[in-house]
């Protein structure tokens, strides 16, 4: 043992109880699942192997092996400068959703594609249709404002066979609607998701990746390359999160009937209480906030539902 190696809680106990990710990363493992994977591993200070978290084709490369070795997709991509999510934090939303779904149906996660999930702002990436569907066989809708992220989604599910025919991207052609225009009249969705632009203005974002990268490299960075890549609508909208997540429930509300459950991620916790404020002029039924951490990071998701006991056992029954 190196005198100066560091000594690693083995299992990330922040994370989902169910998460593929609660290990340290294996890097023998994925290289062996991704040989390319090999020439971005290193040594670090503590003699431990990492890949360089400021080096973005390391950041895609890591996410590819990951993706291959829990996932089965064989062929992941996304263009230059595109946000490249960390797989651990998106597959939380997922696990926590199912519980959610869960909570209706005696405990019992409901899998398979008699489930249909719409993912508000799927991006280039297509992460979390990718693990709901592999994880619990789940039918998807990625909703997308952006060409060049439609045509990077669409060119993952066509490439790995598996994902065919259960991931259905649509075009949002007006960016300030989030529901309207992409969901069908008669459609029904049993869960919502969102993880909506955070920051309210470019130099807001560049501000945010500054501290993230600082945090990274322990001491103070000041310029501003996007290890996880982002495009501005992925990173930063008008208003910033509050005001994306205010106008997505507005909305909700003109589809009560047709989602069984909406969900957002928050990452401000002083967002929290104009949500709830906004939830609660909207009228709805019931509110769950659910927190997830990962590493030094923070956040939770928020659910609501417009459908009372009744209505809401009756659509188990019916559709499940």
């Amino acid at each position: 043992m190196l005198p100066n190696k560091k000594e690693h809680s083995k299992e990330k106990t922040k994370l989902h109880p169910r998460s593929k990710h609660r290990e340290r990363y294996d890097f023998k493992q994925l290289i062996t699942t991704l040989p390319e994977l090999a020439k971005f591993v290193k040594m670090n200070d503590h003699g431990d192997e990492t890949i360089d978290f400021f080096n973005a084709d390391a950041v895609k490369t890591l996410n590819k092996a990951l993706l291959k070795h829990y996932y089965n997709v064989e062929h992941w991509n996304i263009p230059q400068n595109y946000l490249c999510p960390p797989i651990p934090g998106r597959a939380d939303y997922i696990h926590y959703a199912a519980d959610l779904l869960a909570s209706m149906n005696n405990g019992k996660i409901p899998t398979g594609e008699k489930i249909k999930c719409l993912d508000i702002g799927v991006g280039a990436n297509c992460i979390y249709p990718i693990i709901g569907n592999k994880e619990y066989g789940w039918l998807f809708i990625g909703t997308e404002i952006d060409p060049v992220a439609i045509d990077s989604a669409n060119t993952i599910i066509e490439i790995n066979p598996s994902l065919k025919g259960k991931i259905d991207i649509r075009s949002q052609n007006n960016p300030k609607d989030i529901l309207y225009g992409v969901l069908k009249k008669d459609e029904r969705i049993d869960l919502m998701l969102c993880n909506p632009p955070f920051h309210s203005s470019l130099e807001e974002a560049q501000a945010g990746t500054l501290r993230k990268l600082s945090n990274l490299k322990g001491k103070k960075v000041t310029e501003a390359t996007l290890n996880f890549g982002g495009q501005n609508n992925e990173l930063w909208c008008k208003g910033g999160e509050i005001s994306f997540v205010r106008d997505m429930i507005r909305q909700s509300k003109q589809f009560s009937e047709s989602v069984l459950w909406f969900s957002t991620v928050i990452s401000k916790q002083s967002n929290l209480n104009t949500v709830y404020q906004e939830l609660e002029k909207a009228n709805t039924f019931d509110v769950r906030t659910i927190p997830m951490e990962q590493g030094n990071k923070t956040s939770r998701v928020v659910a609501w539902t417009f459908l009372n006991k009744e209505y809401q056992q009756k659509w188990v029954k019916e559709k499940w």
